[in-house]
Protein backbone atom coordinates (compact mmCIF):
# COMPACT_ATOMS: atom_id res chain seq x y z
CA UNK A 1 0.00 0.00 0.00
CA UNK A 2 1.32 3.73 -0.94
CA UNK A 3 2.05 6.51 1.81
CA UNK A 4 -1.01 8.34 0.42
CA UNK A 5 -3.28 5.14 0.90
CA UNK A 6 -2.43 4.11 4.20
CA UNK A 7 -3.17 8.18 4.91
CA UNK A 8 -6.09 8.04 3.71
CA UNK A 9 -7.08 4.19 5.56
CA UNK A 10 -5.89 5.94 9.24
CA UNK A 11 -8.10 9.06 8.14
CA UNK A 12 -11.00 6.65 7.40
CA UNK A 13 -10.36 4.72 10.51
CA UNK A 14 -10.08 7.40 13.19
CA UNK A 15 -13.67 8.90 11.44
CA UNK A 16 -15.11 5.42 11.88
CA UNK A 17 -13.98 5.08 15.48
CA UNK A 18 -15.53 8.83 15.91
CA UNK A 19 -19.03 7.68 14.51
CA UNK A 20 -18.87 4.57 16.45
CA UNK A 21 -18.18 6.51 19.89
CA UNK A 22 -21.03 9.11 18.79
CA UNK A 23 -23.28 5.88 18.86
CA UNK A 24 -22.11 4.65 21.59
CA UNK A 25 -23.07 7.23 23.38
CA UNK A 26 -26.13 7.54 26.05
CA UNK A 27 -29.66 8.73 23.62
CA UNK A 28 -29.84 11.72 26.21
CA UNK A 29 -26.14 12.66 25.36
CA UNK A 30 -27.28 13.57 22.03
CA UNK A 31 -28.40 16.63 20.83
CA UNK A 32 -32.33 16.91 20.54
CA UNK A 33 -33.25 16.85 16.65
CA UNK A 34 -35.18 20.03 17.53
CA UNK A 35 -35.91 23.02 19.22
CA UNK A 36 -39.52 24.23 20.00
CA UNK A 37 -40.65 27.35 18.59
CA UNK A 38 -42.23 29.39 21.30
CA UNK A 39 -41.06 30.73 24.02
CA UNK A 40 -41.66 32.10 27.94
CA UNK A 41 -40.24 34.47 30.02
CA UNK A 42 -39.24 33.26 33.00
CA UNK A 43 -39.08 35.30 36.03
CA UNK A 44 -35.78 35.83 37.52
CA UNK A 45 -33.60 35.34 33.99
CA UNK A 46 -33.81 33.18 30.64
CA UNK A 47 -36.57 31.97 28.38
CA UNK A 48 -37.76 28.25 28.17
CA UNK A 49 -38.72 26.94 24.82
CA UNK A 50 -42.04 25.23 24.65
CA UNK A 51 -44.93 23.96 21.78
CA UNK A 52 -48.46 25.36 22.01
CA UNK A 53 -51.39 24.26 20.46
CA UNK A 54 -52.94 27.80 19.61
CA UNK A 55 -51.67 31.64 20.07
CA UNK A 56 -51.82 31.88 23.44
CA UNK A 57 -50.42 35.77 23.39
CA UNK A 58 -54.29 36.98 22.72
CA UNK A 59 -57.44 35.99 24.27
CA UNK A 60 -58.59 32.70 24.00
CA UNK A 61 -62.61 32.63 25.39
CA UNK A 62 -62.88 29.06 24.07
CA UNK A 63 -60.18 27.41 26.28
CA UNK A 64 -61.50 25.47 29.10
CA UNK A 65 -58.87 23.50 29.53
CA UNK A 66 -54.96 23.38 29.54
CA UNK A 67 -52.81 20.52 29.21
CA UNK A 68 -49.07 20.25 29.57
CA UNK A 69 -47.08 17.83 28.67
CA UNK A 70 -43.79 16.95 29.55
CA UNK A 71 -40.81 15.20 28.08
CA UNK A 72 -39.06 12.03 28.90
CA UNK A 73 -34.98 12.04 29.46
CA UNK A 74 -34.45 12.42 25.56
CA UNK A 75 -35.89 15.88 25.85
CA UNK A 76 -37.96 15.30 22.59
CA UNK A 77 -40.76 17.98 23.40
CA UNK A 78 -41.74 17.46 19.30
CA UNK A 79 -42.13 13.52 19.78
CA UNK A 80 -44.62 14.16 23.37
CA UNK A 81 -46.34 17.14 21.39
CA UNK A 82 -47.15 15.17 18.91
CA UNK A 83 -48.63 12.30 21.19
CA UNK A 84 -50.30 15.42 23.02
CA UNK A 85 -52.24 16.47 19.79
CA UNK A 86 -52.87 13.06 18.78
CA UNK A 87 -54.75 12.40 22.31
CA UNK A 88 -56.43 15.73 21.92
CA UNK A 89 -57.93 14.79 18.47
CA UNK A 90 -58.93 11.61 20.22
CA UNK A 91 -60.99 13.35 23.44
CA UNK A 92 -63.61 14.60 20.66
CA UNK A 93 -65.31 17.72 21.60
CA UNK A 94 -63.48 18.03 24.77
CA UNK A 95 -60.35 18.05 22.94
CA UNK A 96 -61.58 21.05 20.70
CA UNK A 97 -61.86 23.52 23.56
CA UNK A 98 -57.97 22.35 24.92
CA UNK A 99 -54.90 24.20 24.99
CA UNK A 100 -52.34 21.82 24.66
CA UNK A 101 -48.37 22.24 25.65
CA UNK A 102 -45.11 20.73 25.45
CA UNK A 103 -42.44 22.70 27.40
CA UNK A 104 -38.47 21.67 26.33
CA UNK A 105 -36.07 21.52 28.88
CA UNK A 106 -32.90 21.63 27.31
CA UNK A 107 -29.33 20.52 27.98
CA UNK A 108 -25.84 22.60 27.43
CA UNK A 109 -25.45 20.00 24.52
CA UNK A 110 -28.43 21.30 22.75
CA UNK A 111 -27.98 25.37 22.97
CA UNK A 112 -24.30 24.58 21.65
CA UNK A 113 -25.29 22.33 18.83
CA UNK A 114 -28.12 25.00 17.45
CA UNK A 115 -26.59 28.01 18.30
CA UNK A 116 -28.87 29.00 20.69
CA UNK A 117 -29.52 32.92 21.94
CA UNK A 118 -27.35 33.18 25.71
CA UNK A 119 -31.37 34.08 27.20
CA UNK A 120 -32.24 30.16 26.56
CA UNK A 121 -32.26 28.10 29.73
CA UNK A 122 -30.80 25.28 29.66
CA UNK A 123 -29.69 22.48 32.32
CA UNK A 124 -27.29 19.60 33.30
CA UNK A 125 -29.00 16.17 30.92
CA UNK A 126 -30.97 15.28 34.10
CA UNK A 127 -30.88 18.18 36.38
CA UNK A 128 -33.93 19.50 35.03
CA UNK A 129 -35.75 16.16 36.28
CA UNK A 130 -35.54 17.10 39.95
CA UNK A 131 -36.04 20.89 39.64
CA UNK A 132 -32.30 22.23 40.04
CA UNK A 133 -31.19 25.57 38.65
CA UNK A 134 -30.07 26.08 35.25
CA UNK A 135 -26.72 26.10 34.03
CA UNK A 136 -27.24 29.41 32.35
CA UNK A 137 -28.46 32.21 31.73
CA UNK A 138 -29.33 31.97 35.24
CA UNK A 139 -29.92 29.99 38.17
CA UNK A 140 -33.69 29.24 37.59
CA UNK A 141 -35.29 26.09 38.44
CA UNK A 142 -36.92 23.92 35.85
CA UNK A 143 -40.18 24.30 38.47
CA UNK A 144 -39.79 27.90 38.35
CA UNK A 145 -40.23 27.72 34.67
CA UNK A 146 -43.11 25.24 34.91
CA UNK A 147 -44.97 28.35 37.11
CA UNK A 148 -44.27 30.64 34.51
CA UNK A 149 -46.30 28.31 32.66
CA UNK A 150 -49.45 28.09 34.98
CA UNK A 151 -48.96 32.22 35.62
CA UNK A 152 -49.50 32.26 31.82
CA UNK A 153 -52.66 30.38 32.14
CA UNK A 154 -53.95 32.17 35.55
CA UNK A 155 -54.23 35.46 33.55
CA UNK A 156 -57.92 35.75 33.12
CA UNK A 157 -57.51 38.51 30.22
CA UNK A 158 -56.11 35.67 28.43
CA UNK A 159 -58.36 32.64 29.82
CA UNK A 160 -61.47 33.69 31.09
CA UNK A 161 -62.82 30.34 31.14
CA UNK A 162 -60.64 28.04 31.82
CA UNK A 163 -61.47 25.81 34.65
CA UNK A 164 -58.44 22.99 34.49
CA UNK A 165 -55.16 22.44 34.56
CA UNK A 166 -53.44 19.43 33.69
CA UNK A 167 -49.68 18.38 34.39
CA UNK A 168 -48.96 15.13 32.82
CA UNK A 169 -45.87 13.89 31.83
CA UNK A 170 -44.38 10.02 31.03
CA UNK A 171 -40.94 8.63 31.84
CA UNK A 172 -38.17 10.93 32.59
CA UNK A 173 -41.51 13.49 32.41
CA UNK A 174 -43.43 11.58 34.63
CA UNK A 175 -40.62 12.51 37.29
CA UNK A 176 -41.16 15.96 36.73
CA UNK A 177 -44.37 16.00 37.61
CA UNK A 178 -44.21 13.98 40.94
CA UNK A 179 -41.80 16.17 42.10
CA UNK A 180 -43.50 19.51 40.63
CA UNK A 181 -46.81 18.42 42.44
CA UNK A 182 -44.71 18.25 45.64
CA UNK A 183 -42.84 21.27 45.62
CA UNK A 184 -44.56 23.73 42.65
CA UNK A 185 -45.87 26.78 43.44
CA UNK A 186 -47.85 27.73 40.62
CA UNK A 187 -50.93 25.70 41.59
CA UNK A 188 -52.17 28.38 43.89
CA UNK A 189 -53.17 31.15 42.49
CA UNK A 190 -54.93 29.02 39.54
CA UNK A 191 -57.13 27.37 42.69
CA UNK A 192 -57.94 30.84 44.07
CA UNK A 193 -59.44 31.93 40.69
CA UNK A 194 -61.47 28.54 41.16
CA UNK A 195 -59.10 26.43 38.36
CA UNK A 196 -58.74 23.00 39.10
CA UNK A 197 -55.62 21.72 39.11
CA UNK A 198 -54.38 17.76 38.82
CA UNK A 199 -51.00 16.11 38.01
CA UNK A 200 -50.68 12.82 35.79
CA UNK A 201 -47.47 10.62 36.57
CA UNK A 202 -47.19 8.16 34.26
CA UNK A 203 -44.42 5.68 34.31
CA UNK A 204 -41.40 7.20 35.99
CA UNK A 205 -38.61 5.40 36.96
CA UNK A 206 -38.23 6.94 40.92
CA UNK A 207 -40.20 8.62 42.87
CA UNK A 208 -39.84 11.11 45.92
CA UNK A 209 -39.98 9.30 49.40
CA UNK A 210 -40.91 11.28 52.62
CA UNK A 211 -39.13 8.51 54.92
CA UNK A 212 -36.29 6.44 54.52
CA UNK A 213 -38.76 3.53 54.73
CA UNK A 214 -38.08 1.72 51.06
CA UNK A 215 -39.55 -1.82 49.09
CA UNK A 216 -35.90 -2.71 48.88
CA UNK A 217 -34.67 -1.82 52.14
CA UNK A 218 -31.32 -3.77 51.44
CA UNK A 219 -30.32 -1.88 48.54
CA UNK A 220 -30.89 1.25 50.62
CA UNK A 221 -28.82 0.35 53.63
CA UNK A 222 -25.73 0.32 51.04
CA UNK A 223 -26.89 3.08 48.95
CA UNK A 224 -25.52 6.49 50.93
CA UNK A 225 -27.44 9.05 48.78
CA UNK A 226 -30.91 6.97 48.82
CA UNK A 227 -32.62 9.63 50.90
CA UNK A 228 -31.29 12.52 49.11
CA UNK A 229 -33.45 14.44 46.16
CA UNK A 230 -35.04 13.39 43.77
CA UNK A 231 -35.84 10.19 45.75
CA UNK A 232 -35.93 11.54 49.52
CA UNK A 233 -35.89 14.63 51.21
CA UNK A 234 -32.24 15.04 52.07
CA UNK A 235 -30.55 17.84 50.30
CA UNK A 236 -33.19 19.52 48.59
CA UNK A 237 -32.48 22.25 45.80
CA UNK A 238 -32.94 25.96 46.67
CA UNK A 239 -36.48 25.64 45.33
CA UNK A 240 -37.92 23.72 47.94
CA UNK A 241 -35.55 23.72 50.84
CA UNK A 242 -37.01 26.03 52.84
CA UNK A 243 -40.51 24.38 53.42
CA UNK A 244 -39.85 21.51 56.02
CA UNK A 245 -40.54 17.74 54.54
CA UNK A 246 -44.00 17.85 56.72
CA UNK A 247 -45.06 20.57 54.81
CA UNK A 248 -44.01 19.51 51.45
CA UNK A 249 -46.11 16.32 52.35
CA UNK A 250 -48.97 17.70 53.07
CA UNK A 251 -49.28 19.77 50.19
CA UNK A 252 -48.66 16.75 47.90
CA UNK A 253 -50.92 14.91 49.12
CA UNK A 254 -53.88 17.59 49.39
CA UNK A 255 -53.45 17.85 45.51
CA UNK A 256 -55.10 15.61 42.63
CA UNK A 257 -52.48 13.11 41.85
CA UNK A 258 -53.05 10.16 39.03
CA UNK A 259 -50.58 7.69 39.06
CA UNK A 260 -50.90 6.25 35.28
CA UNK A 261 -48.77 2.80 35.09
CA UNK A 262 -48.57 0.44 32.01
CA UNK A 263 -48.99 -3.07 33.70
CA UNK A 264 -46.33 -3.92 30.69
CA UNK A 265 -43.83 -1.84 32.04
CA UNK A 266 -41.86 -4.72 33.98
CA UNK A 267 -38.72 -5.08 32.25
CA UNK A 268 -35.88 -4.34 35.21
CA UNK A 269 -33.30 -4.03 31.95
CA UNK A 270 -35.29 -1.48 29.98
CA UNK A 271 -32.46 0.58 28.61
CA UNK A 272 -33.99 3.94 30.22
CA UNK A 273 -34.82 2.77 33.22
CA UNK A 274 -32.99 4.48 36.11
CA UNK A 275 -30.52 1.55 37.71
CA UNK A 276 -29.26 3.63 40.45
CA UNK A 277 -29.07 2.51 43.39
CA UNK A 278 -31.41 4.95 44.94
CA UNK A 279 -33.70 3.77 42.30
CA UNK A 280 -33.06 -0.08 42.52
CA UNK A 281 -34.23 0.72 46.32
CA UNK A 282 -37.77 1.30 45.18
CA UNK A 283 -38.24 -1.68 43.23
CA UNK A 284 -36.53 -3.77 40.21
CA UNK A 285 -38.97 -1.95 37.59
CA UNK A 286 -41.41 0.68 36.74
CA UNK A 287 -44.65 -1.16 37.62
CA UNK A 288 -43.24 -2.67 41.22
CA UNK A 289 -41.93 0.82 41.98
CA UNK A 290 -44.86 2.59 41.14
CA UNK A 291 -47.37 0.46 43.03
CA UNK A 292 -45.00 0.17 46.27
CA UNK A 293 -45.17 4.16 46.24
CA UNK A 294 -48.45 4.34 46.06
CA UNK A 295 -49.25 1.54 48.96
CA UNK A 296 -46.27 3.45 51.27
CA UNK A 297 -48.35 6.77 50.62
CA UNK A 298 -51.55 5.46 51.26
CA UNK A 299 -50.13 4.06 54.51
CA UNK A 300 -48.94 7.27 55.88
CA UNK A 301 -50.61 9.21 58.23
CA UNK A 302 -54.05 11.18 56.68
CA UNK A 303 -53.43 8.78 53.35
CA UNK A 304 -53.37 10.10 50.03
CA UNK A 305 -57.81 10.27 49.37
CA UNK A 306 -56.87 12.59 46.60
CA UNK A 307 -54.39 10.33 44.80
CA UNK A 308 -55.37 7.88 42.23
CA UNK A 309 -53.69 4.38 40.82
CA UNK A 310 -54.97 3.83 37.59
CA UNK A 311 -53.21 0.92 34.93
CA UNK A 312 -53.49 1.02 31.28
CA UNK A 313 -53.52 -2.54 30.49
CA UNK A 314 -51.38 -4.33 28.20
CA UNK A 315 -49.13 -0.90 27.62
CA UNK A 316 -45.74 -0.78 28.59
CA UNK A 317 -43.07 2.14 27.78
CA UNK A 318 -45.14 4.00 25.58
CA UNK A 319 -46.03 7.79 26.45
CA UNK A 320 -47.62 8.15 23.18
CA UNK A 321 -49.77 4.29 23.99
CA UNK A 322 -50.37 5.84 27.88
CA UNK A 323 -51.61 9.29 26.86
CA UNK A 324 -54.05 7.98 23.68
CA UNK A 325 -55.20 4.98 25.66
CA UNK A 326 -58.60 5.33 27.43
CA UNK A 327 -57.37 5.87 31.07
CA UNK A 328 -54.79 8.55 29.66
CA UNK A 329 -57.73 10.22 28.18
CA UNK A 330 -59.54 10.20 31.12
CA UNK A 331 -56.67 11.35 33.01
CA UNK A 332 -56.61 14.26 30.80
CA UNK A 333 -60.16 15.01 29.81
CA UNK A 334 -62.17 13.77 31.86
CA UNK A 335 -63.77 11.10 29.26
CA UNK A 336 -64.83 7.99 30.50
CA UNK A 337 -64.07 4.18 29.74
CA UNK A 338 -61.09 4.11 32.11
CA UNK A 339 -62.02 0.47 33.67
CA UNK A 340 -59.19 0.87 36.54
CA UNK A 341 -60.60 4.54 37.62
CA UNK A 342 -63.49 3.43 39.10
CA UNK A 343 -61.35 1.60 41.82
CA UNK A 344 -59.70 4.58 43.11
CA UNK A 345 -60.89 7.33 45.22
Amino acid sequence: MTKLGSLFLAMLLALTASAFAQDERAPNEKPVKVIADGRIAVPGGGELPLYVSADWSKPSPQVDRAVLVLHGRLRDADVYFRSALKAQAAAGPPGQTALMIAPQFLAKTDVKAFDLPPDILRWTLTSWQGGEDALGPRPVSSFAALDAILARLADRRLFPHLREVVVAGHSGGGQVVQRYAIAGKGESTLVAMGIGVRYVVANPSSYAYFSSERPAPDIAASCPGFDDWKYGMQARPAYLASPSPDMLERTYTARRVIYLLGTEDTDPNHPALDKTCMAEAQGPYRLARGEAYVSTMRQRDGGTPRHSLWLVQGVGHSGDKMLTSSCGLAALFDLPGCPTAKASP
